[in-house]
């Protein structure tokens, strides 16, 4: 290196780009230290201060992950030590770790027939969910009984309903990652306990967040996934959900055809009784 200073000559832009060339692509301190004066002089106290005092600054800032977290672990705790769907049930109504249930009215935790072990996952709660504590009961929830009803399902009969989420998101909002994360740890042990035979998943958000496909639910609708359970793989079908069919009607051919693939995998595996309506 030459023993000239190039920026005595150079422009500020030209002795950047100089100074980069030269391997100076960091900046250590706020202020500048100038190199070429002796040993002796370059051990300011002040920058080794900051210097000190930059990590103190970044631990400060780590305890809410930690804290959610927490919250999550707690989940997987009490999930994993229930053995009935009505442990399960008092477990979830007992825990604090979504914030979600702050603002909710009732926890919503399942309806229908779990003995004939066809799981329909639906979203999060709605407003007259929340209000009486059972999925789907509002205008959605009466056009899904409409549509299961030509194949022989019925949430009285032959069905079993629940939810990713236990609690109504504000205005029935997208459910946010950290919230469902507290939830699914109760949704996985949900679905051990009923040990379904086939499962439909109603909507892309159900999809994401029990099968972890980012895929848009018109990609995903009508091809049967797998879900690995109690050491076997489970038949998966997500379709359209009943709330998006009120906005577009049109699309309603397209849940037809999954809701027939859907009753003829449901009569193969022999899940209804044999006066059960078929498709």
């Amino acid at each position: 290196m030459s023993q000239s200073n190039p920026a005595e000559a150079l422009s500020s832009l030209a002795a950047l780009r100089w100074l980069f060339e030269a391997g100076a692509d960091e900046a250590l301190d706020e202020m500048p230290v100038n190199r070429f004066r002796p040993a002796a002089k370059e051990a300011a106290p002040a920058p080794a201060t900051e210097r000190r005092s930059a990590p103190q600054t970044l631990t400060v800032a780590t305890p809410r992950p930690a804290q959610q977290g927490d919250h999550i672990g707690r989940a997987m705790e009490l999930a994993a030590a229930c053995n009935t769907l009505s442990e399960l049930r008092t477990a979830l109504e007992a825990f604090d770790g979504c914030a979600l249930k702050q603002q909710a009215t009732k926890t919503v935790f399942a309806d229908g027939v779990p003995d004939n072990r066809i799981l329909l996952i639906g979203e999060a709660p709605g407003r007259d969910e929340d209000l009486q504590g059972r999925p789907f009961v509002g205008r959605a929830g009466r056009l899904l009984d409409r549509m299961l009803a030509p194949i022989g399902l019925n949430r009285k009969k032959n069905v079993y309903i629940t939810n990713v989420l236990n609690w109504r998101p504000p205005n029935n909002r997208e459910p946010s990652p950290e919230e469902a994360a507290a939830c699914l740890p109760f949704l996985r042990r949900h679905i051990e306990l009923v040990n379904p035979a086939i499962m439909v998943l109603l909507g892309a958000v159900s999809a994401r967040h029990v099968m972890g496909k980012s895929e848009g639910i018109m990609r995903l609708r009508g091809t049967w996934l797998e879900y690995y359970i109690n050491g076997r793989m489970v038949p998966v079908m997500p379709i359209l959900h009943p709330a998006y069919l009120l906005r577009r009607p049109a699309d309603k051919k397209l849940a037809w055809r999954d809701l027939q693939a859907i009753a003829v995998k449901v009569h193969a595996l022999q899940l209804l009784e044999p006066d059960a309506t078929r498709a």
